[in-house]
């Protein structure tokens, strides 16, 4: 999968602010491709990654606001260890985890104050959630 990057020409969230920037970690095209283009139309500057090792390195080089991750991942890569690098990197990345193959995220396995979603989601619910918990950690974008 070729990585998707993309600045909205838009902010409509975070009016004359450098785009807050979204990192979607997703091994499954469509499901990647549909997840950032919605988040690009929300005003969100969009990465993405195939799997943990091509995260990790978009994470060395780029400032992330938010980490949302599939936990299984290809190249038989995990989300909750990636997500665990990453706040070893920056301990206030907020960390959203997805997955179509459990219902929930046991409490022990996950980062703290990180969030769960079930597959499937709806693009609008990701971008609600986005925006909510970006407003949070970044209360003057409201």
């Amino acid at each position: 999968m070729m990585p998707f990057a993309c600045a909205a020409f838009s902010l409509p969230a975070f009016h004359d602010r450098v785009p807050t920037t979204v990192l979607i970690v997703e091994d499954e095209p469509m499901v990647c491709e549909l997840a950032a283009e919605a988040l690009v139309e929300a005003g969100y500057r969009v990465l993405t990654a195939a799997d943990a090792w091509d995260a990790e390195a978009i994470l060395a080089r780029e400032t992330v606001d938010l980490l949302f991750t599939d936990i299984d991942l290809a190249r038989n890569t995990n989300g909750i260890m990636l997500a665990h690098a990453a706040r070893a990197q920056c301990p206030s990345l907020p960390v959203v985890y997805t997955s179509g193959g459990r219902a929930c995220l046991p409490q022990g396995e996950a980062v703290s104050a990180s969030v769960f979603v079930a597959k499937p989601y709806r693009l609008s619910q990701l971008v609600a959630l986005a925006n909510d918990i970006l407003r949070h950690v970044h209360p003057d974008y409201a």
